[in-house]
């Protein structure tokens, strides 16, 4: 029976770039057979991480001033970690829509989104966050913020209460938790292509290829 030694090694600080660089030390370790250590490793980097969130709150509604009363004496939502809210997208891990979004406040809201690092969460706080509320009907008003960004917690409420936004929180804490850190896909947001200035997945480049392919097609028969 062969025995596989694990390899350790450090990694210098001048070696370090990001976290890719670290995903393939990662590797090397699976490689050598230390899984153990790496799934303790993630363990307690998403223990860390979900006892100390981060939150952008984009609050344009009642709902806002329900979570203004989380953080007060009564509800303390400092217990659970998450009481460091950040104005700059940058240092936020989540961002928490708290009312309504206008079709022209979408691109400001999805900008701010593009702006945070990953992992990056998304919370929506109350209906008209959710699907539109009592102004779904509205020409102006999106409905829901899942048609702009990917959402992780749904708080639903008219606006909820306070203590329904600690349970999401909570529940958005549970996912942290169970994720994995070191190359998990769950953190990595899938990139567009960018033709011409504009964003464009993958279907919709099949489907521009495809139409590209029978214009020129078409065209080349007619000659």
């Amino acid at each position: 029976m062969e025995v596989r030694k694990p390899v350790i090694k450090s990694i210098p600080y001048s070696e370090f770039k990001d976290n890719e660089s670290l995903e393939k030390i990662v590797d090397e370790l699976h490689e050598g057979g230390v899984n153990v250590v790496v799934g303790s490793l993630d363990s307690m980097i998403n223990w860390g991480r979900s006892n100390s969130l981060w939150s952008l709150t984009f609050a344009t509604s009642c709902c806002g001033i329900e979570f203004m009363a989380v953080g007060c004496a009564r509800y303390d939502f400092a217990r659970f970690g998450f009481e460091v809210t950040r104005n700059s997208p940058r240092q936020a891990d989540l961002i928490m829509c708290a009312g309504t979004i206008t079709h022209k406040m979408a691109p400001a809201f999805k900008r701010l989104y593009d702006q945070m690092a990953e992992p990056k969460y998304v919370v929506a706080v109350g209906g008209c966050a959710i699907s539109g509320g009592p102004f779904k009907s509205s020409y102006h008003v999106v409905r829901g913020i899942g048609e702009i960004v990917p959402v992780d917690v749904y708080i639903p409420g008219c606006p909820p209460r306070p203590e329904a936004i600690l349970y999401g929180m909570m529940q958005l804490q549970r996912k942290v938790k169970v994720e994995k850190f070191f190359g998990g896909v769950n953190h990595k947001e899938k990139k567009p292509i960018i033709i011409n200035g504009n964003d464009v997945d993958d279907e919709k480049l099949k489907e521009a290829s495809a139409a590209l392919n029978l214009v020129n097609t078409s065209s080349a028969s007619n000659i």
